[in-house]
């Protein structure tokens, strides 16, 4: 059996995953990371994007997070997001509005508007599309 690591991946509302992993990847501030079982312990910020974890059993769990922050311990990896959600959960439609509902607002030249939360949403929406579209290949 394959040496494993403990994951929790937890969203401001509630946990969304919990459970032995053999591999983790996640995407870092600066990049994706990949972190196996005994990694240096490490504390980061969390990009938009897809949480991976390999199971014992070699299936793959598939999170979105908004962003948020990753922290390494010897045995437990911990996700804090403000939002996540499951793979199967990810809804295209969804993210597609939201997509052109934050390039509506930065298209707009108003001073009262918030750029970086436009900046920010719209960049919660392009990583959520990509997050379905590599779950979409990796089903096929």
């Amino acid at each position: 059996m394959a040496a494993t690591i403990q994951v929790e991946i937890v969203s401001a509302e509630q946990e969304i995953w919990s459970g032995a992993g053999t591999m983790v990847f996640a995407p870092g501030e600066i990049g994706e990371l990949g972190i196996a079982p005994g990694h240096t312990p490490l504390i980061t910020k969390l990009n938009p994007g897809d949480v991976r974890v390999i199971r014992e059993d070699g299936e793959e769990e598939f999170i979105f997070v908004s962003g948020g922050v990753l922290e390494v311990q010897p045995h437990v990896v911990t996700v804090l997001s403000d939002t996540a959600v499951r793979g199967h959960d990810l809804d295209e439609a969804s993210a597609l509005e939201a997509k052109r509902q934050a390039e509506e607002k930065l298209a707009e030249a108003a001073a009262e508007m918030d750029y970086a939360q436009a900046q920010a949403e719209l960049a919660s929406a392009i990583a959520q599309i990509r997050s379905i579209e590599k779950l979409r290949r990796l089903r096929r």
